[in-house]
């Protein structure tokens, strides 16, 4: 949900290593040079999900610092009374795949989920093929890494908050850019990917969900991002609602792709009944939006490292997961 997000995006801003200069001159080489040319749809590697998903399994987190660093969402593992299984970063268009990141969370046990969030750039321009040289070179480097990756691009357009959102973005330019994108790494050899469609949680800030479904053939996992903001706030009006929304369309797994409890929704006392959600309607996870922000209402601190009560009540979800 853009509340989180929007600081999600400075995060990763500031943990970049090249200078907004640097990027704005690669931004500028990917944008005019000529796309390599694909290898024949015969010779491509047969698409599918890199990753066998497996009900109540993945505990995840986005921690402050990655992927500059994996020691944040290794200090999550005693607070979540377990190693987390999926970690997170947000990528700034034209920013290359950070392999050392994954290959940190891979030898902690993790998988690396990477929101590809293309800021300032067209859908139609995307899905025309205008950005293919940076595409390809992306899907070469997650090739060459060649361990799970779970992508996520262009998350939560059901939400007007984005440029590529409702509001902003036609649809249908927006579905065609995500077939676009998955069929050039399925083409390119880069078969290790399990594709996320990431929806935000149903408010009066969102659309319908369904306007933005690219079709079974292109998504492998749907995730829902959602928080509690107020205590009113529970897992039928966070989460319910939009995976029935979503149950209309697909049976792919669902995974609380980010979610967050603030502390004036009663952080403790809600987390139990997130958990009870979660085991009821068989999803895959959560994963932890884990930022201190103090920004009022729509930006609380959604740590739960300095809440006693939160802490003991999350461990005890995690365990109910097993």
């Amino acid at each position: 949900m853009k509340k989180a997000r929007l600081a999600a995006v400075g995060i990763a801003a500031a943990g970049a290593t090249v200078s907004l200069l640097g990027w704005g001159s690669m931004l500028s080489l990917y944008r005019h040079e000529s796309a390599p040319v694909l290898p024949p749809a015969s010779s491509a590697p047969s698409p599918r999900p890199a990753i066998r998903p497996v009900t109540l399994h993945y505990v995840g987190v986005f921690e402050r610092g990655a992927p500059g660093s994996y020691q944040p969402v290794q200090r999550f593992a005693p607070v979540a009374g377990r190693k987390p299984n999926i970690a997170v970063y947000y990528g700034g268009w034209g920013a290359p795949f950070h392999a050392r990141f994954a290959t940190a969370a891979a030898r902690a046990g993790a998988v690396v989920l990477v929101h590809m969030e293309p800021w300032h750039q067209s859908m139609a321009a995307v899905a025309a093929g205008h950005w293919d040289r940076y595409l390809h070179r992306f899907a070469a480097q997650v090739r060459h890494y060649g361990g799970q990756v779970i992508l996520s691009f262009a998350p939560e357009p059901d939400g007007r908050w984005y440029p590529w959102g409702w509001h902003h973005t036609d649809p249908a330019q927006w579905v065609a850019a995500w077939r676009h994108v998955v069929t050039l790494f399925r083409e390119s050899g880069a078969v290790n990917v399990t594709w996320l469609w990431d929806m935000s949680s149903e408010s009066h800030a969102t659309g319908r969900v369904r306007e933005w479904w690219p079709g079974a053939r292109y998504v492998d996992w749907a995730g829902i991002d959602g928080y509690y903001f107020v205590p009113t706030d529970s897992y039928q009006t966070v989460v319910g609602n939009t995976l029935k929304d979503i149950r209309k369309l697909t049976s792919r797994p669902v995974i609380l792709s980010e979610v967050g409890i603030g502390p004036l929704a009663g952080q403790a006392a809600k987390i139990p009944g997130l958990f009870a959600g979660i085991r009821h309607d068989h999803l895959l996870g959560l994963i932890w939006f884990d930022v201190t922000q103090h920004q009022g209402l729509y930006h609380q601190d959604w740590r739960l490292d300095d809440h006693r009560a939160a802490v003991a009540a999350f461990r005890a979800g995690v365990r109910s997961l097993r």
